[in-house]
């Protein structure tokens, strides 16, 4: 009931004012909170006139959309424009890790080795691609960490299960700070051995969690694999995820194609700068990334494909031909009138803040998606996928005025990769975290050696002084 006043009380239309709700019959206790509520958001509102008149950044970006350069990063780099006779022109995005293409690490890679994932993780951390000696060194100290501390998947994974595995990698990661002697020193070294821990930690946290909240909300059967220290850790998730521990040869290199794409994304994501104005306070590092997987929780972030699965799951009940441009393009209006899914507005997965005329991430999916479809047997649904990509970017192009160009994202297709690897969509999320631990570590150690300062913007007050003199 207290939810349901809540939500009543201080809903609104358009951020402008509180919508009128029909009197219901409350306790004492709920009336008086009520009343605390009832000018709960013209208090926090700020008229949005005032961003404009002087000139703030909201969200740090501009009215064009662009980021407003806060740092300097060697890590990656985004590219969706050049210039071009003294103009930026909007051109195929691109993608650099340490300043290689992710287009060209991805051709590289051997099609019989899984261990893209962690020549990406090394680069990143170190900056540069590694000899076969270090990488084989590399690869078995991720092996030596992924060990849990004894009793710490029943003490703490499976005595607190949540709902949300974002909640419960978060949680285990501030625990771990409890098991660590050297958990408050940020030296470099020892961060750098923190971290790698982290990326070698990460899958199992994220799966563990969830077979606990599956065995104790669901009643399924509970079934902790180890894993094998042999494999990478795409070949891992796999394994300890699965009741029988196989996988396809497929399945294993386009997960691990996945987390390479996944790992890092420029400095200004959400995400990966909560870790570096976290980190320039000086606080430790499970702390730091604790913060980082608060801000990929959120929807606007890290669950985007899911919003996406969930809409064509409504597509497919919806669309009665999915090869006919007509009835798929009806709906897709639909969704841009706010008549469908979530009534929203939005196509998800078709449009970035960053990327115009294409997502480099998006496109090398696609290729990948189309081979596992074959494989389980769905391609009539990559088809939907790949039709619905063109209608929509035809659509949105026709009937909103785009300051830039506008393409499928990376989120379009890894919700339809994660759902043909058969895994649970309480995971889709985690495993963005398990990729993305790797970026977070190397902005985390940049901010370390470079920062020296604590990342404060500044915030203009609005609210006209006071006086408490009649």
């Amino acid at each position: 009931m207290a939810m349901e006043i809540d939500e009543a009380v201080i809903r609104v239309d358009n951020h402008a004012e509180i919508d009128e709700v029909e009197p219901i019959e409350i306790s004492d206790d709920e009336a008086r909170r009520v009343r605390l509520y009832e000018n709960f958001y013209q208090v926090n509102a700020i008229d949005t006139a005032l961003y404009a008149q002087h000139d703030v950044k909201r969200g740090l970006r501009d009215l064009n959309g662009k980021g407003v350069l806060t740092g300097l990063t060697n890590i990656s780099e985004i590219v969706s424009s050049k210039m071009v006779d003294g103009k930026s022109v909007p051109c195929e995005g691109e993608l650099y890790y340490r300043g290689y293409n992710v287009e060209d690490l991805i051709r590289r890679q051997p099609k019989d080795d899984n261990f893209g994932f962690e020549r990406t993780a090394y680069l990143l951390l170190f900056g540069d691609l590694p000899e076969e000696s270090s990488f084989r060194e590399f690869c078995e100290l991720l092996s030596f960490y992924r060990t849990l501390p004894t009793s710490f998947v029943r003490d703490i994974i499976m005595k607190a299960p949540s709902s949300d595995m974002m909640n419960t990698l978060a949680r285990s990661v501030l625990t771990l700070y409890s098991y660590d002697e050297a958990a408050e020193d940020i030296s470099v070294p020892n961060v750098l051995r923190q971290c790698i821990q982290l990326i070698a930690l990460f899958p199992l946290l994220s799966v563990y969690g969830y077979q606990a909240y599956r065995h104790y909300h669901d009643g399924q059967s509970l079934f902790i694999h180890q894993p094998d220290p042999k494999l990478s850790t795409a070949e891992n998730i796999l394994r300890i995820l699965r009741p029988d521990c196989q996988y396809t040869a497929l399945e294993a290199k386009v997960l691990d194609i996945a987390l390479m794409l996944h790992a890092d994304h420029g400095g200004g994501n959400n995400s990966t700068f909560t870790t570096h104005v976290v980190t320039s306070s000086g606080t430790d590092t499970y702390s730091a990334i604790a913060a980082a997987l608060g801000s990929l929780k959120g929807p606007k972030h890290g669950g985007a494909n899911i919003k996406v699965v969930r809409m064509f799951e409504e597509i497919k009940r919806e669309v009665k031909d999915w090869n006919d441009d007509g009835e798929i393009t009806a709906y897709l209006q639909k969704l841009l009138s706010k008549e469908a899914f979530d009534k929203a507005g939005l196509i998800y997965g078709i449009g970035h803040a960053v990327y115009s005329i294409s997502d480099p991430r998006a496109k090398i999916m696609a290729r990948f998606v189309e081979g596992l479809s074959k494989e389980k047997g769905r391609t009539e649904e990559f088809q939907l996928y790949s039709n619905v990509e063109r209608l929509a970017v035809k659509l949105i192009t026709e009937k909103r005025k785009i300051y830039k160009g506008v393409s499928a994202n990376v989120d379009f297709y890894s919700g339809f990769i994660y759902s043909m690897l058969d895994l649970p969509m309480e995971l889709y999320t985690p495993i963005f975290a398990i990729s993305r631990i790797a970026g977070w570590s190397a902005h985390r150690i940049e901010e370390l050696v470079g920062g020296g300062k604590i990342i404060r913007p500044a915030y203009m007050a609005v609210q006209p002084h006071r006086s408490l003199e009649e």
